[in-house]
């Protein structure tokens, strides 16, 4: 399977079922009691965060996640029976966004889960309006369309250290010399078209997760080569392993480049804590290694520790690991954001009494969170639910408020923008 890390979806919860209008019968009583059912609820839309899943490809062809409807009321007042709620796996990491960029859920431990779409709540029957002065109502309400969301996944991964660097610097080779990770390696630039994760032992320490990012180049963060598609994983790290090739014409050029890219992405990544590692010093004289390392040292920030390695050899390799460890559960003890679950709110259906009258060409609008719920409620080709809705409106002031910008009977009321139902006033 390929790996992807972005894909547009469509979120749809399930209707509430109807209610019914229906009267009790028996051999002796031609027309009983009213016993109409209450519709079940729709079905919500809940991902779950699984560490068994490691991208969102399945979703480039299952665009649309729907959960099952709630199903009708019946008669001795039977309730409808409740949707099933979609279950939707997807890996750890992964953010439900709205398409200009706002967190609506952020999954970062196994198993936890999101409402991101509520199922729609099921509509009264008839016996549920009784009452001392209405004992034999005939007015039944649909079931509430559920939400549908219009959102965007992402996975973002959730590694201790991201190893950044530009095309051939070592990244993949590194990261299969540390872990269990076994990257696609050749000797061209920009082998590694997928961020690879692998799990790193040092010695009786807590193990590492690092993360490989794709080859950045000058330009990235605006969409040049690769490295603005995987940018984003970058941004749970609680540390950065910076490569630069010892073979690199301009060092200081070379960790300049990436640096400007971190700053230019639309998080600010160039301060996150970093350890800067020249690679591939096999066969280089260790006079020279030092020398680049001085140099190195006059361009990076105070304090940021420069080491040089070779993956083939293996020189330098333990060290690395220790000052990444190091780093690391610093950074983690001093409140790294990397792994904070934010507090975000569920998506769900809201309710409010407020609401809004405005004159249009063709009569009025209404709109507001409660009265369009009750809209959604009326079957506007039932008499008795056309009642009921215009008594809601009067009991809510709405009625009082037409009166005052001029309404006259006959006049249409529209309810919701866009339109939910007409009815004449």
């Amino acid at each position: 399977m390929s790996f992807v890390d972005r894909v547009e979806v469509k979120l749809q919860a399930g209707r509430g079922g109807n209610g019914v209008v229906s009267f009790h019968h028996e051999k002796t009583k031609t027309l009983g009691g009213p016993d109409g059912g209450d519709g079940g609820n729709g079905g919500d839309v809940i991902l779950v965060a699984s560490r068994n899943q490691n991208t969102l490809a399945k979703f480039r062809y299952q665009r649309l996640l729907k959960a099952e409807n709630g199903q009708p009321g019946r008669d001795a007042k039977k309730h409808g029976k409740k949707g099933q709620p979609l279950l939707v796996d997807v890996p750890v990491g992964t953010q439900l966004q709205t398409k200009d960029g706002d967190i609506l859920a952020d999954l970062l431990n196994d198993g936890q889960q999101a409402v991101v779409a509520k199922g729609g709540r099921g509509g009264f029957g008839n016996a549920h309006f009784t009452s001392s002065r209405r004992q034999a109502p005939r007015v039944a309400e649909k079931g509430e369309p559920g939400e549908d969301v219009e959102a965007v996944l992402e996975l973002k991964l959730i590694a201790d250290a991201g190893i950044i660097g530009l095309p051939n610097a070592g990244k993949s080779t590194l990261l299969s010399v540390l872990s269990n990770a076994k990257p696609e390696i050749a000797d061209y630039p920009f082998t590694t078209l997928i961020p690879n994760l692998g799990v790193v032992d040092v010695e009786d320490q807590p193990s590492l997760l690092l993360a490989d990012i794709p080859g950045l180049i000058e330009g990235a963060s605006q969409g040049k080569g690769l490295g603005d598609e995987f940018l984003r994983h970058i941004e749970r790290t609680s540390a950065l392993l910076h490569l630069i090739d010892i073979y690199n014409e301009d060092i200081p050029a070379a960790y300049k480049t990436i640096i400007d890219e971190l700053k230019n992405y639309k998080v600010d990544l160039s301060d996150r804590p970093q350890i800067v590692a020249l690679t591939k010093i096999e066969g280089v004289d260790a006079k020279d290694v030092q020398q680049v390392i001085a140099q190195l040292k006059k361009v990076v920030p105070k304090g940021t520790h420069v080491l040089a390695i070779s993956s083939l050899s293996h020189d330098g390799v333990d060290e690395l690991k220790r000052e990444v460890l190091k780093l690391v559960q610093k950074a983690q003890s001093q409140g790294s954001k990397a792994r904070t679950e934010p507090d975000l709110p569920v998506i769900g259906i809201k309710d409010g009494d407020n609401w809004l009258v405005n004159k249009s060409k063709h009569g009025f609008v209404i709109t507001g969170p409660k009265i369009e719920r009750f809209a959604h409620r009326t079957d506007f080709n039932d008499y008795h639910g056309l009642q009921r809705l215009r008594d809601i409106i009067d009991k809510m002031g709405i009625g009082s408020e037409l009166k005052k910008q001029g309404i006259e009977s006959g006049e249409t009321l529209t309810i919701g923008d866009p339109a939910i139902g007409q009815l004449e006033f």
